[in-house]
């Protein structure tokens, strides 16, 4: 009956991180929207002041097209500041930025990591607003608008855009798992928001009251989800705006989206252990339940669920309490091996069917938190790392 009990349990948890979770706030989405009735937008143009802040290492290739894709922006020009942080580059970053006019651009010869270019940088602005972007990552015309109309609720502290991968019709392993993930990503977000507040922002692009901002621990590796999250800790509310989105392209490899994502992973547990204050739904109330539900379960028990209930359940298999559901169940779990292999297989096969690739791509991402919390706990990680090269 022990191995029963533990099967339950490995699946609960895999099914609810991925499944219930979602269906949950679901639920709660459609009660808030009719308690709440139609969200208006406010009856004026509100327009505050704004920093785009791009800070950048070694972007060289980008900056042009950055640059161009800023001026297309929609919002005054008069409002708009633009800065960039351009830390330790030992490119020709520097110099062709200076070749535009109206920008500002802040550069020490020492590299010492993102978040303290954004620390020393975000000090010199002085703008209501201030947005983060990357500069590798194109924004639509109208984010900027999109972003700063929830600030009319003074409740409302950050703003998280949303992130697109530059799909192809027919793509890699990578290129189409990428793809699929921040759809299904996207999606919990904006129920998170619609539900009170979304857990975290991503880097690509993020907004934030400026008189919100405090300085980060220059050795803090997940800049974006330890700021978003500082500011919900303090009772203000992250939003999620689908219409205001940053384009990029996928890792050129798995190899290259694995480095990333166990860098993530090591980000997200160090993340965990200085916010535990945030695991306690007594104090932080619905949500410490979406932080728990979002990130801790899949940064520390989901990973290694995956192994142990195919274990459970071949062992069940031959033991006498067995039925026809343990022998279905385990016939679907060798399917989803099987379309890891093939997605492993064909990882550098560009195929029009994208959800081949979504198996693959789920235990890739499982087998780097594992290697991101060995790593973590060995303290073998930097807060200066290499970039995944992309497509």
């Amino acid at each position: 009956m022990m191995l029963i009990g533990l099967f339950w349990l490995f699946f609960s948890i895999i099914a609810y991180a991925y499944a219930g979770y979602t269906i949950i706030l679901f639920i709660l989405a459609g009660i808030t929207r009719i308690t709440r009735g139609k969200t208006e937008h406010p009856g004026f143009v509100y327009e505050p002041s704004v920093t785009l802040f791009i800070p950048a290492y070694n972007e060289e290739e980008y900056i042009s097209p950055k640059m161009n894709n800023t001026l297309a922006l929609n919002y005054p020009k008069d409002k708009l500041k633009v800065i960039w942080i351009t830390d330790g580059s030992t490119d020709k970053s520097t110099e062709v930025l200076r070749g535009y006019s109206g920008i500002t651009v802040y550069h020490e010869k020492e590299r010492r990591g993102k978040i303290h270019a954004m620390n020393r940088g975000t000090k010199l602005t002085d703008t209501q607003i201030v947005i983060y972007t990357d500069a590798n990552t194109m924004l639509n015309q109208e984010a900027i608008r999109e972003m700063v109309r929830f600030f009319t609720d003074k409740r409302v502290g950050c703003v998280a855009g949303e992130k697109r991968i530059n799909a192809a019709q027919w793509d890699k392993a990578v290129g189409a798992g990428e793809g699929l993930y921040w759809k299904y990503e996207s999606f919990i977000k904006w129920l998170e928001s619609e539900t009170g507040s979304t857990i975290g922002a991503v880097g690509e692009l993020f907004a934030i009251r400026r008189e919100l901002y405090e300085e980060v621990n220059e050795d803090t590796l997940l800049d974006d989800l330890t700021i978003s999250l500082r500011i919900a800790q303090k009772g203000y509310r992250i939003k999620y705006a689908p219409n205001a989105w940053g384009v990029e392209t996928a890792s050129i490899s798995v190899v290259e989206e694995m480095k990333r994502k166990i860098r993530i992973a090591v980000g997200g547990i160090q993340t965990l252990s200085r916010m535990t204050s945030l695991l306690n739904p007594f104090r932080h109330g619905l949500l410490s339940v979406k932080y728990i539900s979002h990130k801790v379960l899949r940064w520390t028990l989901v990973p290694f669920c995956f192994p142990l209930i195919l274990l459970t359940n071949a062992v069940i298999l031959f033991t006498p309490v067995t039925n026809d559901f343990y022998r279905i169940f385990f016939m679907v779990q060798c399917l989803f091996y099987l379309l890891v292999i093939a997605g492993a297989t064909l990882h550098n096969v560009k195929l029009r069917i994208k959800a081949v690739f979504a198996p693959y791509y789920l235990l890739v991402m499982n087998y780097a938190v594992i290697v991101g919390l060995f790593r973590f706990l060995r303290g073998n990680y930097t807060v200066n790392w290499q970039k995944a090269k992309r497509s």
